[in-house]
């Protein structure tokens, strides 16, 4: 339950039907956004806080911004409005998609962080991912090299139940996923990781992450030399449902 939400709404004696008549979507959406605690989509958000007389940062705080580092804000703001993400991962899964105990894994790895900043920025990550749970969620397609779906990153376990959950989230008609096989050879990919947003004015960004801090880029020659590099790592994946069909296989071999 959204607590702020159901007060805003008691005090302005609102109810969800009526909510949504002022807000112009259907009472079921006004529900989840009660109950299921959803995120509307921004116009939404502002179209409620004001039918409600109240600010829509005290009813959908943005409460992961104040913990991410100021490098990666720009990026941040940018992937919350996206229409579209192209995602593509060589040696870890997309980071929207990851489970707490994979991400956990992941980011302790090495023993180079305290548990406090290890627990500080897995809030942040799982904080991300309503991002595709949302109302109107970008369509999200992801490339990742079969190599991130067999290292054992956390343990078998781990890697049983991350498995599942990729294969729960590609059930989502806007998440796709390919998966370069490990009978490929050198390809673009092997340069690092990026992820390709496109804004809902059509303007694209992309996000390069390294060992130290992540980057956004948007210059057009960035951004057209990122572009290439995903047409040649989405030219030597699988098709969603052969990779759907791989996942099933890793899956069963985490068991």
């Amino acid at each position: 339950m959204n607590e702020a939400l159901r007060l805003a709404m008691n005090e302005a004696g609102h109810t969800a039907q009526t909510l949504a008549e002022r807000v112009g979507v259907d009472r079921k959406t006004t529900t989840r956004w009660l109950v299921k605690d959803h995120i509307p989509h921004p116009a939404h958000r502002t179209a409620a806080a004001d039918a409600l007389g109240v600010d829509k940062e005290d009813i959908w705080p943005d409460t992961s911004r104040r913990r991410n580092p100021v490098w990666f804000r720009p990026w941040q703001e940018f992937e919350r409005e996206a229409t579209s993400l192209r995602s593509y991962q060589s040696v870890v899964l997309p980071g929207l998609l990851q489970t707490e105990a994979y991400a956990r894994a992941v980011l302790s790895s090495g023993g180079m962080r305290g548990r406090t900043e290890v627990d500080r920025l897995l809030a942040t990550r799982l904080s991300r991912q309503a991002i595709l749970t949302k109302e109107d969620p970008p369509q999200f397609v992801a490339v990742v090299d079969e190599v991130a779906l067999r290292r054992p990153v956390g343990g078998r376990e781990t890697m049983r139940q991350q498995a599942h959950a990729l294969l729960a989230a590609c059930e989502a008609p806007h998440v796709r996923m390919h998966v370069v096989p490990l009978t490929v050879g050198a390809y673009a990919g092997l340069n690092g990781p990026f992820v390709i947003g496109t804004g809902p004015d059509h303007r694209m960004a992309v996000y390069l992450d390294s060992q130290l801090e992540g980057e956004m880029v948007s210059t057009p020659n960035d951004v057209a030399a990122i572009l290439a590099a995903w047409e040649n790592v989405r030219g030597e994946a699988l098709s969603h449902w052969q990779s759907v069909d791989l996942l099933r296989e890793v899956a069963e071999s985490w068991t």
